[in-house]
């Protein structure tokens, strides 16, 4: 298990890039598996969950070219379906959440799919039901193995259906949209997600021959078509590690520029920061957020206190309410961070009250931040990463914090952040890998 030594309580500066799209590189690469024809695609995140699914993807029989730091070439015209019985396949699945979208390809192209139950962040309950019932809309047969714990799915005569998705799942929208491209027929999906992850996906889609409309939108129509072909593929920057970047700027009072953002595509992000306070300047499509050593959290028209809650896009993303919780440790005002959609993702709220933070665990979706106004300034503690997202706000923390920080259990953090450590020092961070 590795761990950084953090030494806080320093200003950065300078500027940062931030990586590819990790949450819409799952479904990109997965949706090389549709098309016998090369894919190649850029800005690729060097993180080690997009790393095991081009692993994945090499066992399975796509031919992996490595193009550059950023771009790969990916050609599946020869995949081993026999591979997908093996123990080894089942198990490199399992350790990777973002596998399940393999499914949706291999109903299009093969009919057939298998995948254990896929792990991931130990955040609370994510349950698959949206994307099985999705693809037996279709007309596939689905049998769960309970004691192995294994899907199977036979979707050899997929046809376009209407469906109403009981919940706006990104990954069980992307999963159902990369099968019905090639089913027989229209399919229709209402309440579909439509994060720009999703209208990536199916802006790339379409250039490969699918016939998908409404994109952007949470109604989506999907004329199947027989064969896809090739394409070329670019990734959005990441949103979570812009606001992230956002965030880190504020609690240390550093002077950052956030290069290349592509700000009409974050949505209400940039407006939630500004709410917590929090000065950005947009330059063309970079942020510059200035140096700032108080920053306030605004009220409610009549003056109550500000909630801060994620919600399906274009609402705020989840992955974003633990920076939002840490940034508001060191403003003025108190804010309500109520997280809806997982059960588990405030438990790291200890390590912050643990470093003098001031928040109330109201329940496992709830945590109230009462904002020290740098007055008291944070302290240096040893903590475990539990997760991604939390990883990098204790991240942000001990960056802003007095003392040194040691944080455990790092490779959650580098799941989602890549060389997080390196760009971080060429800020001026003290920051070291153990």
């Amino acid at each position: 298990m590795g761990s950084f030594r953090v030494k806080g309580g320093k200003k950065l500066k300078g500027e940062i890039t931030p990586q590819g799209a990790k949450n819409e590189a799952l479904q990109i690469l997965c949706g090389v598996l549709l098309t016998p024809e090369e894919m190649t695609i850029h800005k690729v995140p060097n993180i080690r969950d997009v790393n095991k699914l081009i692993d994945l993807l090499s066992d399975m029989g796509v031919k992996v070219t490595k193009l550059g730091p950023e771009s790969y070439s990916f050609k599946a015209d020869e995949i081993d379906l026999d591979y997908l019985e093996t123990e080894e396949f089942l198990i490199k699945a399992s350790s990777l959440r973002g596998s399940v979208m393999i499914l949706g390809p291999l109903l299009a192209r093969f009919g057939t799919g298998k995948l254990s139950k896929p792990g991931g962040d130990k955040i609370g309950r994510r349950r698959m039901d949206t994307h099985f019932v999705g693809f037996q809309k279709l007309g596939a047969k689905f049998n769960y193995d309970s004691k192995r714990e294994i899907f199977h799915i036979d979707g050899k005569d997929l046809k376009g259906a209407y469906m109403l998705l009981d919940e706006a799942s990104v990954t069980g929208t992307a999963n159902i949209v990369m099968a019905a491209s090639m089913a027989e027929g229209k399919t229709t999906i209402y309440n579909a997600a439509c994060e720009p992850y999703l209208q990536q996906l199916c802006e790339m889609l379409n250039r490969m021959g699918a016939k998908i409309t409404g994109i952007g939108s949470n109604l989506l129509h999907i004329e199947g078509v027989k064969t896809l072909k090739g394409t070329e593929h670019t990734m959005l920057p990441d949103m979570i590690e812009i606001g992230s970047f956002i965030g880190l700027a504020a609690m240390t009072q550093s002077e950052i520029t956030i290069k290349d953002a592509q700000i009409h595509r974050l949505g209400i992000i940039p407006d939630v920061f500004k709410r917590m306070g929090i000065k950005m300047e947009f330059r063309g499509d970079d942020i510059f957020i200035p140096s700032q050593k108080h920053y306030e959290i605004e009220t409610f028209i009549d003056g109550s206190i500000l909630t801060v809650a994620d919600a399906i896009w274009p609402g705020f993303t989840p992955d974003l309410l633990s920076v939002v919780l840490v940034t508001a440790t060191q403003a003025k005002g108190t804010v309500l961070v109520h997280q809806k959609m997982f059960e588990s993702r405030l438990f790291f709220v200890d390590k912050l009250i643990d470093m003098g933070a001031q928040i109330i665990l109201c329940d496992p979706h709830r945590a109230t931040v009462i904002g020290l106004d740098r007055k008291t300034a944070l302290r240096g503690i040893r903590m475990t990463s539990p997760d991604i997202r939390a990883g990098v706000s204790l991240l942000i923390a001990a960056l802003s914090a007095e003392g040194t920080s040691i944080i455990d259990n790092i490779e959650q953090i580098d799941r989602g952040y890549q060389n997080i450590d390196e760009r971080l020092q060429k800020l001026g961070a003290e920051i070291e890998r153990l």
